[in-house]
Order: C-alpha cells, then sequence, then structure tokens
C-alpha cells in the first residue's frame, strides 16, 4: 500500500502545514529512525519542522521547503516499502539528487536498476557526479575518477567490480595502489612479503569485505580470482577478462602510469582513482596521473570524470574541512 497526503484545511495555525498519513507502523518507524534522527536530519537540511502525530507526519515550514520534504519523505517511504534499508547516508543521497527515487526511477542498466547488488549490500549513487561516474563503469572500458577524499571514488569502482563479477561479466577482480608512504616513514616491517605490503592495500581490503561475506572473499582471494596487490607488481602481466582498479594513482609515476595502462587486455574494465591535492611522491617526481589526464583527454573510448566536495559522502564536516583546505591554497 502507499501512503496518502493531503493540505490540512486553511486554518490560521495550519496554513503552512502539511500532512502525511502512513499505513504501514513498522515502516514508519524506520523512516522516522531510532529517537527520530531521520526526521532531525531532514529538519536540518531542509529548514522544516517534522512533527509525529500516530500514524501520520506534519510537516511545516515554508511551501517550497515543504514541498521538498513532503517529496523526500513520500519517496523514502517508498525506499522502505520495496524493502530497501535506510540510513543518513541514503537520506543525504536522496536530497542531494533532488529527486524521488522510487523504484521506477532507479533503472538505468539494460536488466537491473540503478543500484549495485552485491552479496552483503546494495550500493547506489548519492549524487549527479556518482550517478555519471557509475554510469562510465558500466560503458567504458577506461575510466577515471578524479577528486578528495571521500567522495566514493574507490568504494564505487569496487562495488562496480564486484557486481560485474558476481553477473559473470568478468573472471576476476584486481585492485592495486602504489606503495607510497603518506608524509611518514614507516621503517622495516616485520613478516614477508605479504605482511610487508598489506598495511599499504588495506583500504583495498576494507572496500572488498563491505560487498562479500568474509569466506567467500578470502577463497577467491585463494583462487586468484580477486588479487590485491602493489603497482611494482603489475609490470609484465596483460590483463585479461578482468575488472581492475588503481587506487591513489596519484603517487604513481609517469613510468608507472604508462606501464599499468597498458596491462589492458581482452574483455578487461580498468579504473583510476586518484585525489591530485594528495601527492605523497618525493620532491621533483611528476605524478603519472597529472600525465595520463593531459596525455589522454579528448579519447572518446575513455571518461574522465570529476569530484568536488560537494560529492563527499563520509561525514559532513569532511567536506567543509576539503572546503577550507581549498580555500587556504593547501
Amino acid at each position: 500500500m502507499g501512503l496518502s497526503a493531503f493540505t490540512s484545511p486553511p486554518a490560521p495555525d495550519a496554513a503552512h502545514e502539511t500532512l502525511l498519513e502512513f499505513p504501514d507502523n513498522r515502516l514508519l518507524i524506520g523512516l522516522c529512525g531510532e529517537h527520530d534522527r531521520n526526521l532531525a536530519q531532514i529538519e536540518q537540511r531542509l529548514s522544516v519542522q517534522i512533527i509525529r502525530r500516530g500514524n501520520q507526519l506534519a510537516v511545516m515550514g515554508a511551501r517550497g521547503d515543504r514541498s521538498r520534504a513532503v517529496s523526500l519523505l513520500q519517496s523514502l517511504y517508498a525506499r522502505l516499502e520495496a524493502g530497501r534499508e535506510l540510513d543518513a547516508g541514503d537520506i543525504e543521497g536522496h536530497i542531494r539528487m533532488g529527486e524521488e527515487t522510487t523504484a521506477d526511477q532507479l533503472q538505468m542498466f539494460p536488466g537491473g536498476r540503478f543500484e549495485l547488488r552485491t552479496r552483503k549490500k546494495h550500493v547506489e549513487p548519492r549524487t549527479e557526479a556518482q550517478k555519471a561516474y557509475v554510469g562510465n563503469l558500466f560503458t567504458h572500458d577506461l575510466s577515471f575518477g578524479i577528486g578528495p577524499a571521500g567522495t566514493g571514488k574507490t568504494y564505487l569502482a569496487v562495488a562496480v567490480g564486484v557486481t560485474m563479477f558476481l553477473g559473470g561479466h568478468v573472471d576476476k577482480i584486481i585492485l592495486s595502489r602504489p606503495a607510497v608512504e603518506a608524509g611518514e616513514r614507516l621503517g622495516f616491517l616485520p613478516g614477508d612479503m605479504k605482511d610487508k605490503v598489506d598495511p599499504y592495500m588495506q583500504p583495498l581490503y576494507d572496500a572488498l569485505s563491505d560487498f562479500l561475506p568474509g569466506k567467500q572473499m578470502q577463497k577467491l582471494m585463494e583462487d586468484k580470482q580477486i588479487e590485491i596487490a602493489p603497482l611494482a607488481f603489475m609490470r609484465g602481466r596483460t590483463l585479461s577478462n578482468a575488472f581492475v582498479v588503481l587506487d591513489e594513482a596519484q603517487n604513481a609515476t609517469a613510468m608507472q602510469m604508462k606501464m599499468f595502462l597498458t596491462r589492458l587486455g581482452e574483455g578487461s574494465r580498468m579504473v583510476i582513482t586518484g585525489d591530485r591535492s594528495q601527492v605523497d611522491l618525493p620532491k621533483g617526481i611528476a605524478s603519472g596521473l597529472s600525465e595520463a589526464e593531459r596525455l589522454l583527454d579528448g579519447i572518446d573510448a575513455i571518461s574522465f570524470n570529476y569530484f568536488t566536495s560537494k560529492d563527499v559522502v563520509r561525514h559532513p564536516l569532511v567536506a567543509r574541512i576539503i572546503e577550507a583546505y581549498d580555500a587556504g591554497g593547501a
């Protein structure tokens, strides 16, 4: 069943109020969130007041703000009706997208929703830039995702890779990044080669573990269907029928970048992600990401996707921190 919405009679105290009625109290609880935290988030973001009255929500505020809040609540309730989860990030994503993302509107890719389905969770883009990025990952053999930390560049790339792997479109997933220390010397690390390089690869393990159960992930890695390795280990290989991600590409040298890009084999997709503001290469060594961007721009088969602080999907403070550093020239 759907929900109904009606504007209350034009009494003086209700002139700026819209009532929404929700037939399923269980879904309404999910919509409101624990201690009404979802409603509080909407109130803060859209400058409205929301009061719960039994199975109704009263939305109060200026007409434009109230209209946006009503559309948002209807959209979020439809999401819950479809059996999908709802958290603070999902609410923020719906607000940013500025549209009702009901089930009918989530169609994008042939035979599927505009949603990435993995074994552990479903993932969807939360900003227009993310939406365009994910679309390009499905349609281009080589894609670049360039922008600040927290914008979902690597996370979405790994999610698309897992989705394509589970769908049988590729035979393996290969995740790589340069083993470059971020502004500090870690010294000699104990253990064998895997023990030494794993700390550099940990962000990729973290992303992958979000989408696959631990035992399945371990088995796929043992069978070499999933590989996580430093960039230096890619030399001499041809990466065929694989979904390949190079993370932190701003820390690849020009020679390393050329080496990696020329590994692309038949039936593969390759994604390069990086943040031009976080280059950790020694002074005087140019970033291979910047050179690739300059040389490859204009090739139709390659997509370049750019993100800004508006696309940050971590804690809201992260976007403000990035903006402050950009304004300060850091």
